[in-house]
């Protein structure tokens, strides 16, 4: 019972429409983050602030990475095939691991960076730098909101990730704004403000990405999914004609979809036939009802009294 049987269109629709929603937040984060890195860099080279710099260069890495989830959504949506028997579903959850070790990455290069700028103060950049910025911030909130909502209902490791990853990146500029904006009235400490806001930027970076690090980590080991799916499953099976009980229930959570391995009771009087026909049945309701559980493995066993069989004695 490796092999799904076929499903109905309305499954297969519902299937293809998470992938392609996925997809769609991860091409608008691309082409949102190749257009404010020309907005920062033009910025930042006209208005001579190496804040909107440094913050440009970060968008880059955002590119790179709205890129490499946009192939891990590809990849992950494939079919499976000899090399592959489960599919490359992970190829999702792989990519949002990736993602939050480079953010955890930028924040600690960008934290190291900033400590030194204490030693060195530079000068205090126009005003209008921090208008570039406020800009940038909204835009990339907007992006959060956006690409948040999407994770949420997809369930959705990578997106999570990246929508983590645009909220640094508001909550960057909109310190880099407060810190511009602010700079010229504070006499000779207007040049440590830049530096001040940017470290608390970077400590909610650190300790967000590790979260999100964390539980990613926990998905890849194959940790059992929520309680609301599994006690869904558990029902769903229940309703199968003449399954008398759940015995083990296995669901593990594979990048947007899920993979199940269940064992059923039945009465042990059944024939192999006839418990053959009844974990089909389990199976084709699973996969009906639940259009993002990849395949079902079903296990029958006998139930109650008559699954008491004893071993003849060689005596």
């Amino acid at each position: 019972m490796s092999v799904s049987p076929p499903r109905d269109e309305a499954s297969i629709a519902i299937r293809d429409r998470v992938y392609v929603d996925a997809k769609r937040a991860a091409i608008w984060g691309l082409g949102v983050n190749a257009l404010l890195v020309v907005i920062k860099l033009t910025g930042g080279l006209v208005l001579r602030s190496s804040a909107l710099i440094a913050d440009a260069v970060n968008s880059i890495g955002d590119v790179t990475s709205s890129v490499a989830v946009r192939a891990a959504l590809h990849v992950a949506e494939r079919e499976e095939d000899d090399d592959h028997p489960y599919g490359h579903t992970k190829a999702e959850s792989i990519a949002g691991f990736g993602v939050s070790l480079l953010v955890m990455f930028g924040a600690g290069i960008l934290t190291v960076e900033t400590v030194q700028q204490f030693a060195a103060p530079s000068h205090i950049p126009h005003w209008s730098a921090g208008v570039v910025a406020v800009i940038c911030s909204v835009i990339k909130e907007a992006l959060f909101q956006y690409t948040s909502r999407v994770a949420i209902r997809l369930d959705s490791s990578a997106l999570r990730a990246t929508s983590l990853d645009h909220r640094s990146d508001a909550l960057s500029s909109a310190g880099i704004a407060i810190s511009l904006f602010a700079a010229p009235f504070l006499g000779t400490y207007g040049t440590y403000v830049d530096p001040t806001v940017a470290l608390c930027v970077c400590g909610l970076l650190i300790w967000t990405s590790a979260k999100m690090f964390l539980s990613i980590a926990t998905e890849l080991m194959d940790q059992q999914a929520d309680e609301e799916t599994v006690a869904k499953v558990r029902g769903i099976a229940a309703e199968a004609d003449q399954v008398k009980e759940i015995e083990k229930l296995r669901v593990r959570k594979s990048g947007l979809e899920f993979f199940i391995e269940i064992h059923v009771q039945v009465d042990g009087q059944l024939t192999v036939h006839q418990g053959h026909k009844i974990g089909h049945e389990v199976k084709d309701r699973l996969l009906a009802e639940m259009p993002r559980v990849r395949d079902v493995h079903v296990h029958v066993e006998p139930w109650g009294e008559s699954s008491k069989f004893q071993v003849p004695s060689s005596k």
